[in-house]
């Protein structure tokens, strides 16, 4: 029996219908999409016929939805979880992502389950643990290195692992970050992030004195917490050659212009991958994707890129001076006369771009173009604020990129077909078709044709037979066997919509949604666990779960009963340390004490180094 050749999926985002439509048709092999409600992104919420409108043109494509409901669950919600998922699993959905324990106690339709991020799968044992209670998918932690990633797969063969590939960082490992619960009372594990790691803070020492000496010079207040964007677009080979496969992009609070450009970004990307691989892999879904416009991730948001732990600890990891979009650089001002700027630059700008720069206090700056003149433009009127000569510039909205993305046309995507007409003994015409999913489908005329054609015919039966208009088919081949015989257009136009028809009817029925793994985690599988905080244990039904495994439930989750004391809110792997060069294993630290605080309105963090594992943790006082 010939070996099953591995798929890769490019797992995509949708904030709604219209965005997961487009995801769709840029190259996306699944996408997620949150629900009506406990999503982990509250503000991206979907109704149930939304939902279904998706689902019926995804899998036209072998295009799996996935929905999200990745919060905890209170227990008076319980029952409204439960009917949510019985009907999502009626309107189609291939999968439900999940954080919360109570979903594998709750009694619901054998619906495929996959561990969120949120489930902070950070260690072998909890990647088996996982596998092993019969999640099928497992998002491992965007701070994994290869070799952990490869690791995590050998542990769970019976699941299929899925990692980042490009979006925002969280700088503490998901789910387990309670800063925005317990500083701002809007938790992440509820979708209602803050955003904590986004605020600036001042650097200071056990005193409170700000962090005078930096090595770069620079001020102490900063985004110290503020990680630039992931991005792998480069290493979908090595991630799959490691065990991956899914690679997902982040941002379901993204718009639609975003999302057409990052899909269309990697969908290349794996075609490449799996091109360069030998025939080892091939994509979970099918269709060809033809674009308008060439996919770029530096002119859609990002705070600079990064490819995070995956070959190491890097430096340089934060987008210290603001979290915003700052751009692509485009080049430099050479002069401001006369409310214009002369700039040295090769790239075409556009009348309406958006171009920034930093100022002397290192603060992004904003501005729009008016009119652009090859290296001369025009900001709009009444622009303050006019950049210096020397500063660099840098655009963070293409007009015309942002144009050519907001058309409905900038992608089709076609199933492919290979067609045979020919002549059957008894006069009637059949019209052998198979396509690319692997449907094979024949259909004839009701009535013979005999007649002779007075003029060759093959060039008009190939135009009818290629014109397959709004429908999700183009023709790849025609093997035309009926030679002169005479057909009339009407006739070969009703047999051609007939295949079609033919065609959808076989997918439908050929089309199969997983279903849920059955658990084989034992009645002691959990010994020895006593939960806390970090465990988030909200309901009672996930109370069960962990007991009925063998562990002891001794704190809930911190939206249910908030922790006193100095509380641990945030574990990283980045390390501001290492960010400043005064790692204390390595670095020559000068001046800087080894006990550092983060200020803010907000409050302030402790900074707890922990060495012999190469992680920050971060503390607050309640």
């Amino acid at each position: 029996m010939a070996e099953k050749i591995p798929q890769l999926e490019l797992l995509a985002p949708a904030r709604d219908a219209e965005t997961a439509l487009a995801a769709i048709t840029h190259g996306a092999d699944a996408v997620y999409i949150g629900g009506p409600a406990f999503g982990a992104r509250a503000a991206a919420g979907n109704s149930i016929a939304d939902i279904a409108r998706v689902v019926e043109e995804a899998h036209k494509f072998g295009v799996r939805v996935y929905v999200t409901l990745n919060t905890i669950i209170y227990e008076h919600e319980l029952d409204e979880v439960k009917r949510t998922v019985e009907n999502l699993y009626a309107a189609g959905v291939d999968a439900l992502i999940v954080q919360d324990m109570a979903l594998l106690e709750l009694d619901l339709p054998p619906i495929d389950l996959h561990a969120s991020t949120q489930t902070d799968a950070r260690s072998p044992e909890k990647v088996a643990m996982l596998s092993a209670a019969g999640f099928s998918q497992i998002v491992l932690p965007r701070e994994f290195s290869l070799d952990e990633i490869r690791e995590a797969a050998q542990t769970a063969p019976a699941s299929d692992i899925e990692v980042f590939v490009h979006g925002a960082l969280c700088v503490s490992y998901s789910g387990d970050c309670h800063a925005g619960a317990i500083l701002a009372g809007r938790s992440a594990n509820r979708g209602e992030c803050p955003q904590i790691c986004r605020l600036k803070y001042q650097l200071t020492g056990p005193d409170g004195k700000p962090v005078a000496r930096l090595k770069d010079n620079g001020p102490a207040v900063r985004h110290w917490l503020s990680l630039v964007d992931l991005n792998q677009s480069d290493n979908l080979l090595p991630l799959a050659d490691a065990g991956a496969r899914s690679f997902k992009i982040e941002g379901r609070l993204k718009p639609v212009a975003y999302v057409k450009n990052i899909t269309a970004t990697y969908s290349d990307a794996l075609d490449k991958a799996i091109a360069a691989s030998g025939g080892r892999y091939r994509r979970a879904s099918f269709g060809k994707v033809e674009k308008t416009f060439t996919a770029s991730p530096s002119k859609s948001f990002n705070r600079g890129f990064s490819t995070a732990f995956l070959y190491g600890r890097p430096k340089g990891m934060i987008s210290e001076y603001t979290p915003k979009f700052a751009g692509e650089p485009v080049g430099t001002v050479a002069a401001v006369k006369n409310g214009a700027l002369l700039l040295n630059t090769t790239v075409q700008l556009h009348n309406g771009d958006g171009l920034t720069f930093f100022n002397r206090d290192h603060e992004l700056i904003g501005f729009r173009v008016n009119r652009a003149e090859g290296d001369r433009i025009f900001p709009a009127p009444g622009t303050k604020n006019l950049p210096e000569p020397g500063t660099t510039l840098f655009r963070n909205f293409d007009s015309e990129f942002e144009t050519i993305l907001g058309r409905p046309d900038s992608a089709r995507r076609t199933i492919g077909l290979n067609i045979t007409i020919r002549h059957l003994p008894d006069g009637r015409v059949a019209l052998d078709v198979r396509d690319e999913r692997g449907n094979a489908i024949t259909v004839t005329t009701s009535q013979p044709f005999s007649d002779t054609a007075r003029s060759p015919q093959e060039a008009m039966r190939a135009d009818l037979l290629s014109r397959l208009g709004d429908t999700i088919y183009r023709l790849d081949s025609l093997d035309d066997r009926l030679g002169n015989l005479f057909m009339p257009s009407k006739a070969l136009v009703a047999l051609r919509r007939l295949a079609l028809d033919a065609l959808d009817r076989a997918w439908r029925m050929r089309y199969t949604r997983r279903t849920r793994r059955k658990s084989s985690l034992g009645a002691e599988s959990l010994k020895g666990l006593v939960t806390t905080y970090h465990d988030n244990v909200a309901n009672s039904l996930a109370e069960k779960f962990y007991i009925r495994h063998g562990a002891t439930v001794d704190e809930k989750a911190a939206e249910v009963e908030t922790p006193r004391g100095e509380v641990r809110v945030m574990t990283t792997r980045y390390c501001l340390r290492n960010q400043i060069g005064a790692c204390l294993m390595r670095d020559d630290c000068g001046d800087i004490p080894r006990q550092l605080y983060l200020e803010a309105p907000i409050g302030r963090l402790r900074l707890d180094f922990d060495c012999k594992n190469c992680q920050m943790k971060i503390y607050v006082k309640k």
